[in-house]
């Protein structure tokens, strides 16, 4: 099968919708980031230009499958089928927000989709995953874990510890570093000695490979023939996702560390742009139905924003409901 073959298990409606979720990451993102003097979450790390990772691989699970996020999480969120109002009403701090506007951008999770969280620690997905799949593996349940980390993560000891179990284990998880090239400031080429850091799976006697993440089709081959070995007791499987984030680390960072000409020759790798050509030569797409979708896309976000100015902040005497048992008697059962 050419690597330019849309996939034929995949129907015109699901290839439509892939796009769709992807057109969904980036508007998302460009609207939070035009608000970010007024939203309510200190820190917003925007996912703008690697949309093709979260879709592409959340493309190739079941509904009840899992997945943990990162603090750069709103495009896992989505991708996972997470609700649009409930998500952009949490980053402005409101009580109808997937969190009651306790989390904001960093910490989002749904776990009515199995979308398990997103956090600020760098790299504390992959242990997370690992309790899930453990889990899910002696429950027999047949499920299977993504966790999805960074460039920067992929430093990190708890990760390295994560794998090594998960191998030993034989535990259902696809570990999916989205290596977009940059932890902050610090350029992966400084920061690691190897090109390709799936090289690093050798170690554990894991399967790891390096790919093109801006290729939604490619993550969703890939992540799919993960999760196939790993549904079969194939245990897990490393997929580094090149790709990079076209805007700063947050919306706050003035993004001085790269060149112009180097955003410039990302962005003309946009995944979404480069889907929509396949899609317009598979015959699935024509203009008539990108112009619907994109105005589509448009009405729903900014639809959202109204929701969430409008809706109501949390209530003050609140402020200890899910953090104990019983707030009232901390001393008690």
């Amino acid at each position: 099968m050419s690597i330019n073959e849309l996939p034929k298990e995949l129907s015109h409606d699901k290839l439509i919708d892939i796009y769709k979720k992807m057109l969904l990451i980036r508007e998302f993102e460009q609207r939070i980031t035009k608000d970010a003097g007024r939203i309510k979450s200190p820190l917003v790390h925007t996912y703008t230009g690697e949309e093709a990772i979260a879709v592409g691989a959340c493309a190739a699970i079941n509904d009840d499958d899992y997945i943990t996020s990162t603090h750069r999480g709103h495009g896992h969120f989505i991708a996972k089928g997470g609700e649009i109002n409930s998500l952009m009403a949490e980053i402005y701090g409101k009580e109808v927000g997937i969190c009651k506007g306790r989390g904001g951008s960093m910490h989002v999770a749904d776990f009515s989709k199995n979308m398990l969280g997103a956090n600020g620690i760098v790299g504390a997905g992959p242990p997370l995953a690992l309790g899930v799949a453990l889990a899910s593996k002696m429950r027999n349940e047949g499920k299977v874990v993504l966790t999805f980390f960074g460039d920067g993560a992929a430093n990190q000891g708890m990760l390295h510890e994560s794998m090594n179990l998960a191998v030993i284990w034989k535990l259902p998880v696809i570990f999916v570093l989205e290596n977009n090239m940059y932890g902050w400031s610090t350029s992966v080429n400084y920061s690691s000695a190897i090109k390709n850091l799936s090289l690093r799976a050798q170690g554990y006697g894991m399967k790891g490979i390096t790919i093109n993440g801006n290729d939604v089709i490619e993550v969703y081959r890939s992540v799919k023939e993960a999760v196939d070995l790993a549904r079969k007791g194939g245990g897990p499987t490393l997929i580094e996702c090149k790709t990079y984030r076209w805007q700063g680390q947050t919306t706050m960072d003035p993004d001085k560390y790269r060149s112009q000409e180097e955003k410039e020759e990302w962005r003309k790798k946009c995944p979404i742009e480069a889907f929509k050509v396949k899609l317009i030569r598979g015959e699935i797409i024509d203009q008539a139905i990108i112009q619907e979708i994109e105005e589509d896309t448009v009405a729903q976000i900014e639809f959202s924003v109204k929701f969430s100015k409008k809706s109501p902040k949390p209530d003050s005497s609140t402020v200890l409901d899910d953090i104990y048992k019983n707030p009232m008697n901390l001393g008690g059962n």
